[in-house]
């Protein structure tokens, strides 16, 4: 297996305890992050090696991306699985598995590429690369079949692991923080390039926030490896009082707040299963930005907004990501209790629609590429 970053952590994790559960001998070996680890898997690099984003980002880590890309084909070429499973990460595992498929060995890739949002041409790369997509949303299927990719929907893992009522006041208490005060939480996003490009703005934006409403906690949970990178960003943007700075424990953040500011990515998928209102903030490289821009196929970005068909929540990209547009936004939700309450009705039916056995009907699909 290899899993690219927080999300692909996470989202691996949660097929491997279905895959034990089947196979309980099984073993798994490849890249991972903590979740896998915990759950006995052999990481041979460490997940953090991948998690870069935007095109010169990348270009940056190149030449040590393709050389471990280089290794682990070599290793795996040598003693080939049972099977390869990619999660996510498709700029690095399609090659991958192009390779071992190739060799004779079967590959699964867990979440479809987003072919329906930009890049629509590697949809011929998966047809090259992958005997059996595992999707995360119930319409890719049928585009996948059209090139003749065989694929099964097995729902959304955090629609599984995130409850459909959270609890506020339990997060709240958990965290320390006054149940009687409004919360934002800030989520700058997973990787360093993004928090390097998102954290100035949307400390600055809550800062505003706070000029306004004295009475708002901000609460922003780090990916712990990049802790001592944030507090420096969060020092140099001013600093902001009544912020408590975790490390992990996004979820209790989101359980607990009454909006986020937040980066574009799978955490927006998680505000929206925890029902909360968000505004959300995507800035990178100006060259990445450009590339990116003509590629996109669809008119929204966030994955909310994606999902259902609709600007349902703000999205603030690149040149209008300032933190005057970000916190007004995010004041705007405070102030709309009716708004939030259609919101949350919305965010209750696509919670649903994702809420299937993911590990149980991965397990089943995995069966048949095996019984090959």
């Amino acid at each position: 297996m290899v899993a690219g970053e927080v999300s692909g952590d996470l989202l691996a994790g949660l097929l491997i305890q279905g895959l034990q559960s089947h196979w309980p001998k099984a073993r798994g070996f490849g890249i991972g992050g903590p979740r896998m680890r915990s759950l006995g898997f052999e990481a041979w690099w460490p997940h953090e090696k991948l998690a870069v984003r935007g095109y010169v980002e990348v270009l940056r880590h190149y030449r040590g991306i393709v050389a471990i890309r280089n290794q682990l084909r070599e290793r795996l070429l040598a003693q080939p699985p049972d099977v390869f499973i990619g999660v996510d990460a498709p700029d690095f595992n399609l090659d991958l598995e192009a390779n071992l498929k190739a060799a004779g060995v079967p590959t699964v890739h867990f979440v479809c590429p987003s072919i329906w949002a930009w890049r629509p041409e590697r949809i011929e790369k998966i047809r090259l690369s992958v005997d059996h997509m595992l999707c995360i949303f119930p319409f890719e299927p049928a585009l996948l079949a059209q090139a003749g990719i065989e694929a099964t929907y097995v729902g959304h893992p955090l629609a599984q692991t995130i409850p459909l009522y959270a609890n506020c006041s339990a997060a709240r208490q958990t965290l320390g923080l006054d149940a009687q005060r409004p919360v934002v939480a800030i989520l700058p996003g997973s990787r360093l390039s993004e928090i390097e490009h998102l954290t100035p703005r949307f400390i600055q934006a809550a800062r505003i926030m706070q000029r306004q409403n004295s009475a708002l906690q901000f609460v922003l949970p780090a990916v712990p490896s990049l802790l001592p990178r944030l507090q420096a960003l969060i020092h140099a943007a001013g600093g902001l009082p009544n912020l408590q700075l975790l490390s992990g424990q996004s979820h209790a953040a989101l359980a607990a707040c009454d909006v986020t500011l937040i980066a574009s990515g799978t955490a927006t998928l998680e505000a929206a299963l925890f029902k909360r209102p968000m505004v959300i903030g995507y800035h990178m490289n100006w060259l990445s930005w450009q590339i990116m821009r003509r590629q996109q196929l669809q008119a929204w970005v966030g994955l909310p907004n994606i999902l259902c068909e609709d600007f349902v929540v703000p999205e603030f990209l690149q040149d209008r990501c300032t933190p005057d547009a970000l916190a007004k936004a995010c004041l705007a939700w405070l102030s709309a209790p009716d708004r939030i309450d259609a919101l949350q009705s919305r965010f209750h039916q696509l919670h649903l629609s994702l809420q299937l056995d993911t590990a149980q009907l991965s397990t089943h699909a995995l069966e048949k590429v095996l019984a090959r």
